[in-house]
């Protein structure tokens, strides 16, 4: 592999791999309304939002860092009242209880509105505060923190038309990343990025530790430790599944501990990571050993997004454990067509599994994927793999990566909106039931 590969591939990984307080979905809310207050001078007395469906999915029921609440209206009036813009994912980070309550005040005002973009984007967010007679306004594009437009009283501060998505140093446009080359630069990564990968573990390994002794979210990887008499193994898949499952339960919580996220997600960052150290604890393997096994896990992660798509219908933690299960074959001992075939077993297993959003039980899909990942890793391991004539699954890795993408951009399509309906439906029944309720106290 070339220097400028190998440069490419780290600047990618650097791109995609970074720090985030908080589902990320809410927090492009909050950074969009962080940067528009910002260039307004002043703090908003009126905050209104229009995002894309996905991001309106992935926003209405899970916590926000700092507030207690949940919802994209609260992450809206925190990242105004409190947000750092200089921070990205992590912008809710300067959030205190004293600028929650005065952002939870501005929400109950009916001063914070946050409605459905007709955009055909996926991920997509506008927030516009205003004061007085001046208003400004902040576009986010295709990226979590990729603005493309800022404006002050209709004059515009800022302008771009291409998408934050490529690192430099690429040649060409085709996309570098495959199995094999992903392969080839774990076993020849440089320093740096071994260094990076540890702390990663580091960052998302406190996140999993903090779950199974805390309480938060579901409790999903605390209520799966053993005791007297379970029916629960305390083995090693049983301990990684918990340890992910638990880091899960503590970013679905809001709480205010960041962890290393992939491709846009902190449940991916996570899912991504844990499984490999959780077995790399068990069998005691050294730090490097598990860093080369954790660029595996968030480069094919990496690698499957890039064509799956950074929002869709299909849960983002079946790719991130995807990865993983790569990783963990890394991790064991096996090669790059073991690898390939953990991947063909993930895609005969879990393609299916939808994204309804974020909030606490997605630690338990987490949970599933990780199980997934190691039985994959496993049959990989033995030899064993689906080919051609089982569903979408083809005889090599990269044409099912490919089959899985196109059931999620344009096979699901339709469920995404199935989905989003039933949500919205949900979310207006409960408030016209809480709303009843309230007049007739």
């Amino acid at each position: 592999m070339s220097e400028c590969s190998n440069q490419y591939i780290f600047s990618l990984l650097c791109r995609e791999v970074v720090p985030a307080l908080g589902c990320t979905e809410p927090v492009a809310v909050a950074l969009a309304a962080a940067i528009a207050t910002r260039d307004l001078g002043r703090v908003p007395e009126r905050i209104d939002a229009q995002v894309s469906g996905n991001l309106f999915k992935n926003g209405m029921g899970v916590m926000v860092p700092g507030t207690g609440r949940a919802g994209l209206d609260i992450a809206a009036a925190a990242g105004a009242l409190a947000g750092n813009p200089d921070l990205g994912l992590e912008v809710l980070r300067d959030v205190t209880p004293e600028l929650a309550a005065r952002a939870a005040e501005l929400v109950d005002s009916g001063a914070v509105a946050v409605e459905l973009s007709p955009t055909e984007k996926t991920l997509y967010a506008e927030v516009t505060v205003r004061s007085g007679r001046d208003a400004a306004r902040t576009v986010l594009e295709d990226a979590h923190t990729n603005v493309t437009r800022r404006e002050k009283n209709g004059a515009v501060l800022f302008e771009s038309h291409t998408a934050n998505v490529s690192p430099e140093c690429t040649g060409d446009d085709e996309w570098p990343l495959s199995i094999a080359a992903i392969w080839d630069y774990a076993a020849n990564a440089p320093a740096e990025a071994l260094e990076f990968m540890k702390q990663t573990a580091q960052l998302n390994a406190a996140a999993g530790d903090e779950g199974l002794h805390g309480e938060y979210g579901l409790q999903v990887g605390k209520s799966l430790i053993p005791h007297a008499n379970d029916i629960l193994g305390d083995d090693a898949a049983s301990y990684a599944v918990r340890l992910t499952a638990a880091g899960s339960d503590v970013r679905m919580a809001g709480a205010m501990m960041p962890v290393m996220s992939n491709s846009g997600s902190g449940n991916q960052g996570l899912a991504c990571t844990l499984l490999v150290v959780a077995i790399g604890r068990l069998i005691g393997a050294d730090a490097d050993h598990v860093a080369r096994a954790l660029l595996v896990s968030h480069l094919v992660s990496i690698h499957i997004k890039h064509f799956v798509g950074k929002l869709s219908a299909l849960c983002g933690a079946i790719t991130a454990s995807t990865g993983a299960s790569c990783g963990l074959v890394h991790l064991l001992g096996g090669d790059v067509a073991a690898a390939g075939r953990a991947i063909r077993n993930m895609s005969g297993d879990l393609a299916g599994m939808i994204c309804d959003g974020a909030k606490y039980t997605c630690a338990l899909k987490v949970a599933s994927t990780t199980d997934a990942a190691i039985k994959a890793a496993r049959l990989a391991l033995a030899n064993h793999a689906p080919g051609a004539d089982n569903g979408i699954v083809d005889d090599d890795a990269e044409s099912s990566i490919r089959h899985l993408a196109t059931l999620a951009m344009d096979g699901m399509a339709h469920t995404d909106k199935v989905i989003l309906d039933i949500m919205i439906d949900k979310k207006h029944k409960h408030d016209s039931s809480r709303l009843t309720a309230k007049d007739g106290q």
